[in-house]
Formats: C-alpha cells, sequence, structure tokens
C-alpha cells in the first residue's frame, strides 16, 4: 500500500500566524482570551483551553484581565471600534490575505460600489468583510446562487460592482462565477482574493484523489476549507472520509486500499498529520505482516496448543536473573518464566535493572505449557493496567507525570510513564518548535496528559505545558520581588539587531545596544554571545505588558565618569590627533572621548592651518583647560601644556 502526503496539506500562514501569537503570550506567562475559536480545529482549542485560553464570543464577555486575540478570520469594523473604545489590551490576528479583502471593500463602499462576496455569508471571515462594506453588499454560495442575486436584483447589471471572494472559496466555483460575471456584469471590478495556499491545496487534493483509491481529509468537521477539501476528493475518489483525529481513521477501508492520499485543511496542526500518517503507515505494516506469511504454519500450530488464563492473576517470587528473562516462582510445579520484553516496555532496559532475586511482584499468566512445564508471565501488562488508571487520573487532576523517552517516531516523541506508552506531539516535546528531539531520547521528562482514548488506551502528552506552568511560576516570583535597580546574574539567550535578550531565572529581560556598552557598537555580538552569564540590573519594568528593561553597562565604566574623576581641569596628559578642522584639531582623551584644541591654543607662533604642524595619528602634550559635562565638550591646550612644562624645567 502507497501511502502519499499532500505537500500543501495543513496549516496555512494566516491561522499558523494566529497560533504563534497565541502561544508567545502564553510562553510570555500572559492571560489569554480568544474572540471565538482561534482556529477550526477543536483538538488545538482544547489544547489551549487546557493551557488556560478563555473564549468570548463579544469583547464585552472578554476577561479584562487577558489579552484578547482577534482571531485569523478577522471581525467587522464595529466589533474593531468596540475593543478600542473599551481600552482593552488586544492583538489583532486577522490574517494578512484577510486585511486585504477588509481595505478592498471599505475603498469601493466609499464610492458606493455595491459589493457582492463569493462566499458561506455564515461564516465569520465572510461576517467580517460585511462588517467592513458600508455600502449596499450581497454574497453568493456558488455560481448558481450567482444567477439567483443577480435575478433578484437587476440593477446590478447596471451599476458599479466590486467582486470579491472569501479566502477559501472553492477555485473552481470562482472560475464559473466569473464567467457569468464578466458576460453579465460589465461595471464591476473583480478581485481574485481567494489565498495562494488555498488554490494549491485545492488543486493538489483534486490530483492526488484522481490518483488514489481512498483518500483521508483531516481537519475540524466545521471548517470551511476542510469541508470543501472534501466535497472536492470526493468527486475524484468515492473512498474518501474526513476524519478530525487519527483515532477515525477507516481500518478496514485502509486494509482495501492500495493507494491512499492524505490532504488536510489549513487549521490543521503538523502534530495531527504527522500522528495519522504514522498509524495509517503502522495499518499497512500489520497487514503487509499477514501478507509476508509471517505467521507461519508451526507458529500458529504453537499458537494452537497454547493453553491460555488470560484471567488468571499471580505472585511470584524472583529466583534467578538472566540477561534475557527473571524466573520466578508462582507456587505452581512449572516454572515461571517473564521475559524481558514482558518485564517492562523500555527497549533500553536491563532485567537486572528491574528485577532482583527476592523480589515479590503482581505478574498475569500469558499461557502455560504443561510439555515443558513452564508458565508464561507478564509484568508488563499489570503495570500497564495500574499504570493507565493512574494516567487517567493524572489528566483529570491535572497533575505532572515523569516518563523517560524511549522512542523519537515521526511528529513526536513516546515517553513510557507508569508503564503506559504517551505520545507527545513535537510542536509539544519542547519550549522550542525548532528543538532536536533525538537530544530527549533516554531522557527522563515531565508532562501533562491533555488527552486519554480509553478504547485504544492511548495517551497524549504535554512537555510544554510543564515548562510553561514552570515558567508562569518563575514568573510570579520574580514580579513580586521585582525592582528597579535590583541585580541580576543572567544567561544571554537571543541577541537582536537592537539588543539582547537575557534569562534572569525563568523570565527574560532586554538589554537595549544602548545599555550594552558606553562606546557605540553596530551589533550586540560585538560585547556578548549566546550563552554567556552576565550581570544586568533592573532599568524599567511594565508588569502589565510584561516588559523588563535591563541595564549592563556600569556607571563606573561611564568613559565621562572616568575622564571627571581621572582628568580634571588642569590635567597635562599625552593625547593623539584623531581629526582636523580649518579651526583647530580633535585630540583623543579616551576611547570616544576627543576634545578641541582650538588652532589658537596649538603654538605660541600664528599657525594658519592646523594641519601644517600636526598630522592625524600623532602623539602631543595637552592641557585640559575646561569640561562641559552638559554638552560633551573638552577644551585642550599644547601652547598651556608647553608652558606647564617649562615652569616644571625651571
Amino acid at each position: 500500500m502507497k501511502i502519499t502526503v499532500a505537500r500543501s496539506a495543513g496549516l496555512c500562514f494566516g491561522v499558523n500566524r494566529a497560533i504563534e501569537i497565541v502561544e508567545k503570550l502564553l510562553d510570555e506567562g500572559k492571560k489569554v482570551c480568544t474572540l471565538g475559536p482561534i482556529i477550526h480545529n477543536p483538538q488545538k482549542v482544547r489544547e489551549f483551553e487546557q493551557r488556560g485560553v478563555t473564549i468570548a464570543d463579544t469583547p464585552e464577555n472578554a476577561d479584562k484581565n487577558s489579552v484578547l486575540v482577534i482571531r485569523a478570520h478577522g471581525i467587522p469594523a464595529y466589533v474593531e471600534e468596540k475593543i478600542k473604545s473599551m481600552n482593552l489590551d488586544y492583538r489583532d490576528a486577522t490574517c494578512p490575505f484577510v486585511k486585504k479583502i477588509h481595505n478592498i471593500v471599505l475603498q469601493h463602499s466609499k464610492l458606493c460600489d455595491i459589493i457582492l462576496i463569493a462566499g458561506d455569508k455564515n461564516h465569520p471571515e465572510v461576517q467580517g468583510i460585511i462588517g467592513h462594506c458600508s455600502s449596499e453588499c450581497f454574497t453568493f454560495s456558488d455560481s448558481d446562487d450567482l444567477e439567483r442575486v443577480l435575478e433578484e436584483n437587476p440593477f446590478l447589471y447596471e451599476k458599479s460592482a466590486c467582486v470579491v471572494a472569501q479566502t477559501t472559496f472553492d477555485m473552481s466555483e470562482w472560475k464559473k462565477s466569473l464567467e457569468k460575471l464578466k458576460k453579465l456584469c460589465t461595471n464591476a471590478k473583480i478581485y481574485d482574493t481567494i489565498c495562494n495556499a488555498t488554490s494549491e491545496r485545492q488543486n493538489e487534493a483534486e490530483i492526488l484523489a484522481s490518483q488514489s483509491d481512498l483518500m483521508l481529509v483531516i481537519g475540524g468537521k466545521h471548517s470551511s476549507n476542510t469541508n470543501k477539501l472534501y466535497k472536492i476528493c470526493k468527486s475524484k475518489c468515492k473512498e474518501t472520509y474526513l476524519i478530525e483525529t487519527a483515532d477515525e481513521l477507516p481500518r478496514s477501508a485502509l486494509q482495501r486500499s492500495c493507494r491512499t492520499g492524505i490532504t488536510a485543511g489549513a487549521s490543521t496542526p503538523a502534530s495531527i498529520i504527522e500522528e495519522v500518517q504514522t498509524m495509517t503507515e503502522e495499518i499497512k505494516n500489520e497487514i503487509k505482516k499477514v501478507e509476508e506469511g509471517e505467521e507461519n504454519f508451526k507458529e500458529l500450530l504453537e499458537e494452537s496448543l497454547k493453553t491460555y488464563n488470560t484471567d488468571g492473576r499471580v505472585k511470584g517470587v524472583v529466583v534467578e536473573v538472566t540477561p534475557t528473562e527473571a524466573r520466578v516462582d508462582v507456587g505452581r510445579k512449572q516454572t515461571g518464566i517473564v521475559p524481558l520484553a514482558e518485564l517492562t516496555t523500555d527497549p533500553s532496559a536491563k532485567v537486572e535493572d528491574i528485577v532482583k532475586v527476592g523480589d515479590v511482584i503482581d505478574l498475569k499468566i500469558m499461557k502455560t505449557n504443561d510439555q515443558e512445564g513452564t508458565i508464561l508471565l507478564s509484568k508488563r501488562i499489570i503495570d500497564s493496567q495500574k499504570g493507565w488508571d493512574e494516567i487517567v487520573k493524572a489528566q483529570e487532576d491535572k497533575t505532572v507525570v515523569t516518563g523517560t523517552v524511549t522512542e523519537v517516531v515521526k511528529g513526536g516523541i513516546i515517553a513510557v510513564a507508569n508503564g503506559v506508552k504517551v505520545f507527545i506531539p513535537k510542536s509539544l516535546a519542547t519550549a522550542k518548535r525548532d528543538a532536536d528531539l533525538e537530544e530527549l531520547l533516554k531522557q527522563e521528562v515531565s508532562f501533562q496528559i491533555i488527552e486519554t482514548t480509553p478504547q485504544r488506551r492511548r495517551a497524549v502528552g504535554s512537555v510544554r505545558a510543564v515548562l510553561n506552568e514552570e515558567r508562569k511560576k518563575k514568573a510570579d516570583e520574580f514580579w513580586a520581588s521585582a525592582e528597579v535597580g535590583k541585580v541580576y546574574q543572567g544567561v544571554v539567550k537571543s541577541l537582536t539587531s537592537y539588543g539582547a535578550f537575557v534569562d534572569i531565572g525563568g523570565i527574560d529581560g532586554m538589554v537595549h545596544i544602548s545599555e550594552l556598552s558606553w562606546n557605540r557598537i553596530k551589533h550586540p555580538s560585538e560585547v556578548v554571545n549566546v550563552g554567556d552569564e552576565i550581570e544586568v540590573y533592573i532599568k524599567a519594568l511594565d508588569q502589565e505588558k510584561g516588559k523588563i528593561s535591563l541595564g549592563y553597562k556600569k556607571a563606573e565604566d561611564n568613559p565621562w565618569e572616568i575622564l571627571k574623576r581621572d582628568y580634571p581641569v588642569g590635567t597635562v596628559c599625552e593625547v593623539e590627533i584623531v581629526g582636523l578642522t580649518p579651526f583647530g584639531a580633535f585630540a583623543s582623551i579616551l576611547p570616544h572621548i576627543d576634545g578641541l584644541i582650538h588652532v589658537s591654543q596649538i603654538s605660541e607662533e600664528r599657525v594658519e592651518k592646523p594641519q601644517d604642524v600636526l598630522s592625524i595619528g600623532q602623539k602631543v602634550k595637552v592641557k585640559i583647560t575646561g569640561i562641559d559635562f552638559d554638552k560633551k565638550r573638552i577644551s585642550l591646550s599644547m601652547r598651556d601644556a608647553n608652558e606647564a612644562a617649562e615652569e616644571a624645567a625651571e
């Protein structure tokens, strides 16, 4: 069976941007409220809810202590004005492509043009577009519906009109609609506002579906673009299924399929696509094993001779430990054998690490072999049954679970906790999305259980949820004791062109480039590097916005303070000529502090031009005759320095 995943499947730019805005706010320890579900994906929405994100249907119902996030679909203009009038702290995650449509209809409304919108009039995106139209507007769902609108409103044939489309509108219906519009509405100004990613996804899905005998469309069942994908694929492949997660995979249909295609809507996270692909491949491998005849006649014969007692539980005392198994006494004549694979789910574990002679352990009877006088037992199954109850309870109580990462798989990692395998999607396995998962292999990690499926004993966890909670706790502790001037030992986490971000104990502050050095620098890397441990102090705090401004350069290192301390007026010192002008010469006293030797102060004799007697790089003796610290000006005199030298010589 061949499995092909559409290259364009999954999150589009606008949806991904909205998710990143919410995640960034959560990572910063902010409370978040979204105006409606942030995307049409129940799994992602549920994940955000578990991280404390609330949903409001109107600005009035939003949590006033949260940052309000406008979702990618956008909102009507009057709702945006309401948010501003209420002085709510908000972030606009409206897709830029949707914003473009808002601007188009707004401009044409000012010209009193009639607005025609291709799309589902009940969809939030279309409602938002309508909310930016101040002139008369109409919506149509397909080319046939367009005909109805034109027949009911014949004045549209002559009046000036603006035509736009919902970003996820069906491309084939848009083309049919355009043909009718160009023939009937000659005064219409048409804007092709269907997102490029949408048209590419629909075209690729159509081609893939025509080449497959089974098609899987992944996405929220209430998602407009996902339903359009399903409709397109269904027209080319009868065996098309719309699923939200891997739990809904049609196993029997997959077993019949030779060529399976997978695509996904614009609101489907990569972790769900990867899990569906992984599960589909597992089903494929099961079929392959049967086809290759791995269960040969000998194995089938042995199976027929086995005597199972699947309900039997016994206690056993470990009497011998070998590299491959543990032998136990269960109070019977037969010898109890527990193979390594039945001791633990950890493939890297050793028998001696799990049990030792004398241990009393709970076991499940897998089969008995009276001819050989042995009983095959399993500790793993008992542990798994107990562990599963603990996993379910951990989800209910929202407690943290600790497990060891045993595998890095497509789409994430597998961690074993309480004998249960827990899948942790890549996006939830680390604090950063681009982290190398291989580094987690055989490491102990803490995570929360965010989803369980009892029928399959399947659990999904999130390491990021724990890290975010720890970060929030540290942030709360920080804000409780933070004050301007307080000094911290920090670690440089990242550099930008405008400054350095420093971790000062679970929360990041920024040292602006101007605060890194008293000297003028072009980039922070001239002073610090990522990973450096540096001492910083708080310059300013804004708890409401979560901003921390840090200082790094110290007052005692200020060259002007050094000048005040070591070079008072009257000091004679050696300087270097760094600039020549018609009225004098500039000389460097300290790095980045220059003084002026006026042409009249160069020599007792008249000097027409400073360059007649001085040159760049020349070292000369001068006397500091004046300092204006406010204007940062220093007056120097070679004449006075010479006089002082002569007096000292006398």
